[in-house]
């Protein structure tokens, strides 16, 4: 039976590397599309609610228009009884009578007037949500060309840019699946915690690359001989060699060229 190969902690730092060199690039991929994808959400998020809005006045304006024509059924209503108790006036047979329809002719009169007094201000309230109907319906057109420009422009990112993304997306997965949890959990959160996304960088000039303080000449001897995970005591990031990371980036090139 053949023996399982030992991974040692070079192998480690080499597939830490090559995770690190994928990992950025998707992250550049990523960057290309800057804030387009938020813009885009923000975008529909708008017009989500411009619709919405102009939903909620159409309705509001049946509704108006409905009671105007409750009101004015309401006014030939009491036009008809009007003209029916005037005619009833004159064969009344004594004062109280007429008195008493009077009244009820009266009565007539001011809901006729009161229902026109609810029409006229039906109809300024449907004036004034039609003028603010028409801005929001203008600004959601605006809105919604805007957002196929946006989406568009994104569209066209993505297209050029998804084959790409997808290979590295699986080689990320695979490599990700050589280290052990532990030491991946590390990665990803050092990752999380550095403005541009290293976790793992090369020494340069004597220094950390991405903190850039100097390192004693013994740590460095340290990290070139690979025998263990050493990291950098002012940013947290892992330390590799330079020689290493020349290697590895010949034999990533053609994920990352």
């Amino acid at each position: 039976m053949a023996k399982k190969k030992e991974v040692t902690v070079e192998d480690k730092l080499r597939a830490l590397y090559d995770l690190q060199l994928i990992d950025s690039r998707i992250d550049e991929i990523k960057n290309t599309r800057g804030e387009l994808p938020l813009e885009v959400r923000d975008l529909e998020d708008e017009i989500e609610g411009l619709q919405m809005r102009l939903t909620n006045f159409s309705t509001d304006i049946e509704s108006l228009e409905t009671s105007i024509a409750n009101k004015k059924n309401n006014i030939e209503e009491s036009k008809s009884l009007s003209k029916k108790y005037t005619e009833q006036q004159k064969n009344v047979r004594n004062n109280r009578e007429f008195d008493s329809i009077s009244k009820e002719i009266e009565f007539q009169d001011l809901e006729i007037q009161l229902a026109e007094k609810h029409i006229k201000e039906f109809q300024v309230k449907i004036t004034q949500k039609n003028e603010i109907f028409d801005v929001a319906k203008e600004t959601t057109k605006d809105k919604e060309s805007h957002l196929k420009h946006k989406q568009s422009e994104l569209n066209s990112i993505l297209e050029e840019t998804e084959k790409e993304e997808t290979l590295l997306l699986k080689k990320s997965e695979e490599l990700s699946k050589m280290i052990d949890e532990r030491l991946l959990l590390a990665y990803h959160k050092i990752r999380s915690n550095v403005r541009n996304g290293l976790a793992v960088v090369t020494i340069e000039r004597g220094a950390s690359g991405g903190s850039f303080f100097t390192i004693p000449p013994q740590r460095q001897v340290e990290i070139s001989a690979r025998k263990k995970i050493i990291t950098d005591e002012h940013s947290g990031r892992i330390l590799i060699d330079s020689q290493l990371a020349e290697e590895e980036k010949k034999k990533m090139s053609k994920y990352i060229s």
